[in-house]
């Protein structure tokens, strides 16, 4: 392994627990690794424990074996990248990118690689924000670092602006061949980004797993509910019974099942004296939204809660009506024993 991350603790003084507990992590070279999780989990801390930035107060960190104890931070030969970008607002882009680049590399194919073929010449105060990014990105390439270190580096723009840049940078990484880890709050951005995923919260490392399976298989209930999942129904409740069919046999591992948003899937309306018609269950409509060419409509369902279940647009429902359910194995996790 590349980077070693061993039973470190991060502690600051009068804090009423430590900023990081026990983690230990390993990164293999040219993968890119996330730390997910809520403001406070202690994932900054830790980027910056390996930075060279904050002392451990216990562990090791450790570059191909070899322990970075007492090698300061512009000896350790790690690229860092945050959320403003710190560019030099007196250089060009070119000049920003250039800064800290060996002889004889090529800013232009740097650019051209982050999307800003072009924008040499360019003062860096005539962009946007999603464009000093990528010419901070660009910069903290230049070097050819053994590793990039990436706190929130997309947090201060738009959502729109944040999913278009984190497929950019996903892209920037894997070209490159850079070995990097990558801080940050947003479930989407980390799956964009990430060839694994550890989802950290109150200074521990929870879970680490490639996005699909820690999306399919959370090691906890405290994990599936910071993922997203919004209910949690005994594996062997009656109100389970549709959503173990759609498991198949997959809920036979768990003692409960995670149901996400979209796991029931809205049909038509019925009236109670019909039945439950050809859906696996009903549920009374709450209330509904519209996002992202999809209604999202929240039910009640017995022996489970409410949940949100999906529909098409243009549905017309509102609350009291009782709507046919039908289920999304894609959108449910089993829980393990």
């Amino acid at each position: 392994m590349t980077l070693s991350i061993d039973q470190v603790v991060v502690r600051y003084p009068g804090a009423p627990q430590d900023a990081v507990d026990d983690v230990s992590l390993s990164v293999s070279r040219g993968e890119v690794v996330a730390l997910l999780g809520p403001s406070g989990c202690g994932k900054s801390s830790l980027l910056r424990a390996v930075a060279g930035l904050e002392p451990l107060a216990a562990g090791a960190v450790r570059w191909d074996g070899s322990s970075l104890a007492g090698v300061p931070v512009h000896r350790r030969g790690f690229g860092l990248m945050f959320q403003d970008g710190q560019l030099f607002a007196h250089r060009s882009v070119a000049g920003n990118v250039a800064y800290g680049m060996p002889r004889g590399s090529s800013v232009d194919g740097l650019l051209e690689l982050v999307g800003l073929a072009g924008y040499g010449s360019r003062g860096v105060a005539t962009l946007s924000g999603g464009e000093r990014q990528r010419v901070a990105l660009a910069r903290a390439l230049a070097p050819q670092p053994r590793l990039l270190l990436l706190d929130e580096p997309l947090s201060a723009l738009d959502r729109t602006l944040r999913e278009r840049l984190a497929v950019d940078l996903r892209a920037a990484l894997v070209a490159t061949g850079t070995t990097a880890l990558f801080v940050t709050h947003d479930h989407d951005e980390a799956f964009a980004v990430a060839d694994r995923v550890g989802v950290m919260a109150h200074g521990r490392l929870l879970q680490v797993a490639a996005p699909a399976d820690l999306w399919r298989s959370p090691a906890s209930r405290e994990v599936a509910a910071f993922l997203g999942y919004e209910a949690f129904v005994p594996v062997d409740a009656a109100a389970a019974a549709p959503l173990r069919e759609a498991l198949e046999d997959r809920s036979r591992s768990g003692v409960t099942i995670a149901l996400a948003e979209g796991a029931f899937v809205v049909g038509r309306s019925i009236r109670e004296a019909a039945g439950s018609g050809a859906g696996v269950a009903k549920g009374a409509v709450l209330g509904v939204a519209s996002r992202r060419g999809r209604s999202e409509v929240r039910v009640e369902v017995d022996g489970i809660g409410a949940v949100t279940a999906l529909g098409p647009v243009g549905g017309r429902w509102v609350p009291g009506d009782v709507v046919e359910l039908s289920v999304d194995p894609d959108a449910l996790a089993v829980l393990p024993l």
